[in-house]
């Protein structure tokens, strides 16, 4: 399998959820994090992970100008899988043109657990979420709705709901020529989440959070994972 780590920056979120990027005159106060999409390549699908920010330059997506740098085009892509709907990993699917949602990966089948598209649509007041982007998902053809505890999608690609980010946050993995990959988004967004073991208040549930990234390192370690980490800044892929 080939990881390419798609760095869309270092960014600094604020109370309300704005994005920033980073530079050496940042001063305002907000939790810093790297925003970073995976795509994995395996002899049978090139596979998205996570969407990133909908940032547009010049006209095109900057998801697009990342891929290209590193010889892949969009249209290579065969699979997108969603771990949760919060706008830094859910913008990147498009941006609105006359009103109408226009995709950025419009050929490949998107992976969404459909009972957190319910549970996004409930957060009205949330500034986490995109409610414009969220009314479209259930819509578009390519979208293909889990509905699951966990299941398998392919003989190489596994999903389970890990429930602890969010109501129905999903982690993944890819398993291909003895190789493992796996990938926990925001349960396990940075390396330094193993060595603190706290249930973060800003998770739906924290401690099961907690917990399940003390399961997922020791069998890490037993199973030699590529863990990747969608807000390290320093280390996006951490191999065991």
């Amino acid at each position: 399998m080939k990881i390419i780590a798609l760095q869309e920056g270092n960014y600094i979120a604020d109370s309300k959820k704005e994005f920033k990027l980073i530079t050496e005159k940042t001063t305002d106060p907000g939790l810093k994090m790297a925003i970073q999409p995976f795509l994995v390549i395996t002899d049978h699908d090139v596979i998205l992970l996570d969407f990133g920010l909908g940032f547009v330059n010049d006209g095109i997506p900057f998801i697009h100008q990342i891929l290209r740098k590193n010889n892949i085009e969009p249209e290579q892509i065969t699979k997108i899988l969603v771990s949760h709907l919060h706008k830094d990993h859910i913008e990147g699917i498009g941006y609105f043109e006359n009103g109408n949602l226009v995709q950025n990966f419009p050929n490949a089948t998107i992976y969404i657990q459909k009972r957190e598209i319910d549970f996004a649509l409930e957060q009205i007041n949330n500034p986490s979420y995109v409610f414009e982007i969220l009314s479209e998902l259930e819509k578009l053809p390519n979208v293909e709705l889990l509905d699951s505890d966990s299941g398998k999608i392919t003989d190489e690609i596994f999903y389970e709901v890990s429930a602890g980010h969010t109501k129905f946050h999903q982690v993944f993995w890819i398993k291909a020529n003895d190789e493992i990959v796996f990938y926990g988004a925001d349960d396990l967004p940075q390396k330094v989440y193993l060595s603190m073991h706290v249930a973060y208040k800003t998770d739906f549930d924290g401690k099961r959070a907690m917990e399940s990234r003390k399961k997922w390192e020791l069998q890490a370690k037993e199973e030699n994972w590529k863990v990747l980490l969608y807000h390290d800044m320093k280390m996006p892929v951490l191999e065991f």
